[in-house]
């Protein structure tokens, strides 16, 4: 009681919410779970958007310089402090600053720990072991922690220790070197896209382990890593190099084991077309007025079209060539088959479809006034997925969580930003 009395009337209401788990969005499927994120860069802050997404209360800690993808820029939103790179995957959370290299900031971020469902760290394996924030550490202050780690090459083997990107792991796990144009040097996909694979690999590892939990009141140390990711979604041409030793190649927007299924020019863009049956073949033939390709011997199945690749691809391509992107968009509405046009970000965002679906959310910033994000593609019949606030800027919520989620009073608080370990 000597402490209720110390802090205040105002602290025990604070106190007594906490108790209650009730510093949350409120709103989401995760509403009362609560999220320490240790991440930076792409890979570890885009799980823990998906999770704040869902309304998990996403605490996101930095150091004093932030995130580094904060300077991953231009473009900035304000003044060089924060990229455009670093609020696309960042919305959903608070930011707090904190010297974890001290002990005073050792035991905030522990008191943190404590009050935490989820931990997603992407340091280089054994970090934070320094810094007494590894895995057994934290578990002997909260045995129900899940604790999911980040990383590169995973906490074992001999590139344990390497540091790992998106286009390290693209490369040594074979992306590049099936990525590009037939018979042309290997490419680097536009997004960092074993980065966001490894994110919802993770993301899908935490929701497993929160159910596993639920049965059985048991924490666990989850490890994913970009490499694993990677050589996982090489899917089908990892099975047959396995089982077959055929080395995979290079074939631009083709498809090494389907005819048509590609990009054709236009005549003022390019239109992607895919048929995936003999059906769809012979849809697509009458549409594009060559119905003689039909029973030409050459192309009349996959097999067949497959292994005369070239003539088949030279004889659409003189076609398709003779329309715009438009008039094609019109002819293919309705058609069996998939097809869609390459489209700039700007056609992305006018399109028809995507404006009815409202992807794109405005949300308000504190500095920028507003700014514009895609939202979250999944749509729950209950419980929302939402993207409800803008990035944070950094430190922008130290104070809120020291007094709201870790229920210190200001005097505490004022200590600790006046010697330096919060700001």
């Amino acid at each position: 009681m000597e402490y209720f009395r110390k802090i205040g009337v105002c602290a025990i209401k604070t106190h007594l919410r906490i108790l209650k788990h009730e510093y949350s969005t409120k709103l989401g499927l995760l509403s009362d779970v609560n999220v320490l994120d240790l991440t930076r860069i792409v890979a570890g802050p885009y799980c823990t958007m998906v999770l704040g997404d869902l309304g998990a209360n996403v605490i996101k800690v930095e150091s004093f310089d932030g995130d580094e993808a904060r300077k991953w820029g231009p473009p900035f939103i304000n003044e060089n402090k924060d990229s455009l790179y670093s609020l696309s995957v960042n919305r959903n959370k608070k930011s707090i600053c904190i010297d974890f290299k001290t002990p005073e900031g050792k035991k905030v971020l522990h008191d943190i720990a404590k009050k935490c469902d989820v931990l997603v760290e992407n340091f280089i394996p054994g970090k934070l072991d320094q810094y007494d924030m590894g895995y057994e550490q934290l578990k002997g202050i909260n045995q129900k922690l899940i604790y999911c780690s980040i990383t590169g090459f995973g906490s074992t083997g001999p590139y344990a220790k390497k540091p790992g990107y998106d286009v390290i792991a693209s490369a040594m796990g074979g992306l590049l070197n099936t990525t590009g144009e037939r018979n042309g040097d290997p490419c680097k996909p536009g997004v960092a896209i074993t980065d966001i694979t490894t994110g919802l690999h993770a993301f899908g590892a935490i929701m497993t382990a929160l159910y596993f939990r639920q049965k059985t009141g048991r924490g666990q140390k989850i490890d994913c890593n970009l490499l694993s990711t990677q050589i996982s979604s090489m899917i089908n041409i990892a099975t047959i190099y396995l089982n077959c030793g055929i080395e995979g190649q290079r074939w631009g927007t083709a498809h090494a084991n389907l005819v048509p299924y590609q990009a054709f020019k236009t005549q003022d863009g390019y239109m992607v077309i895919g048929t995936g049956s003999n059906a769809q073949f012979v849809d697509f033939c009458k549409i594009i007025g060559r119905e003689d390709l039909i029973d030409d011997e050459r192309f009349k199945d996959n097999s067949k079209r497959v292994e005369n690749r070239d003539e088949i691809i030279k004889i659409i391509s003189e076609v398709i060539v003779t329309k715009t992107n438009k008039e094609w968009k019109e002819l293919f509405k309705g058609a069996s088959f998939p097809n869609g046009p390459i489209n700039k970000m700007k056609d992305v965002f006018e399109d028809e479809h995507v404006k009815a679906i409202n992807l794109v959310k405005e949300l308000p910033h504190p500095e920028a006034g507003t700014v514009k994000v895609v939202g979250p593609p999944t749509v729950y019949g209950l419980g929302g997925n939402e993207a409800r606030t803008a990035p944070p800027t950094l430190g922008q919520h130290t104070r809120d969580i020291l007094a709201n989620f870790l229920g210190y009073h200001d005097k505490k608080i004022d200590t600790l930003f006046s010697d330096k370990i919060v700001r």
